[in-house]
């Protein structure tokens, strides 16, 4: 059984404060087999990943930010376009040969697709059901209990945008240790999952610094009109 985090963030992605070097070192003291990382409509940071020396295993990935919400895709190291639906996402996912898993569908500002689209449930391979970025864990419970009746795979991740809390939310995968074992692994529906969650604190500061960041972008945008 291994012991995976499917949902990490350098600072490849715009909110990522980590290095990939700072993360696979907190992977390794976490005791993890292996990590994906998902940067924000990028693969920079997971190919980087994928040349560093390290115990644990890197999956390439990708968090696609699709017209209704985010969008996981495991097992890719070329971007995937943003801004398409996301059953279009999905698709192409699928002829590249990797895993589409919905991340927090149902957490409020935190792009979650089944808020905008149902039927977003129905085409992923898994639901991402252990979000450890949460402050009172309904939204987590919600998207359990739909994917679960969808007989969806329920993984967990820490969406960690800070290495200190890679491996707050875990996947256990009952695969060998290599990539293409895990992904066929989640396909099956032969993970469990679980963790911690996210300090409020930190959880507040980075929702706080990523709407300034917006706020700057809009700004500039408006002021170069």
């Amino acid at each position: 059984m291994l012991t995976c985090d499917l949902h990490v963030h350098s600072n490849f992605s715009k909110d990522g404060e980590s290095s990939v070097e700072e993360i696979l070192k907190r992977a390794e003291e976490a005791g993890l087999d292996a990590i994906a990382i998902t940067d924000h409509d990028s693969v920079d940071g997971a190919k980087k990943a994928l040349l560093c020396k390290s115990s644990v295993l890197v999956i390439p990935g990708i968090e696609v930010s699709t017209k209704q919400g985010h969008l996981l895709v495991l097992g890719v190291t070329e971007v995937i376009p943003p801004g398409l639906d996301v059953v279009v996402t999905v698709g192409i996912a699928r002829r590249m040969g990797a895993v589409a898993i919905l991340p927090h569908p149902y957490h409020v500002w935190r792009h979650g697709v089944a808020r905008r689209k149902k039927s977003g449930m129905n085409v992923v391979d898994a639901v991402e059901v252990f979000n450890s970025r949460y402050i009172v864990g309904s939204a987590n419970l919600k998207a359990a209990r739909i994917a679960k009746r969808l007989g969806k795979p329920c993984v967990g991740g820490s969406d960690a945008h800070n290495a200190r809390f890679v491996g707050f939310g875990k996947t256990y995968i009952d695969a060998e240790r290599s990539i293409p074992s895990i992904l066929e692994a989640i396909r099956a529906g032969n993970v469990t999952c679980g963790g911690k969650k996210t300090p409020l604190r930190t959880y507040t500061r980075q929702s706080i610094n990523n709407t300034w960041r917006k706020i700057k972008r809009i700004t500039r945008h408006v002021n170069l009109r």
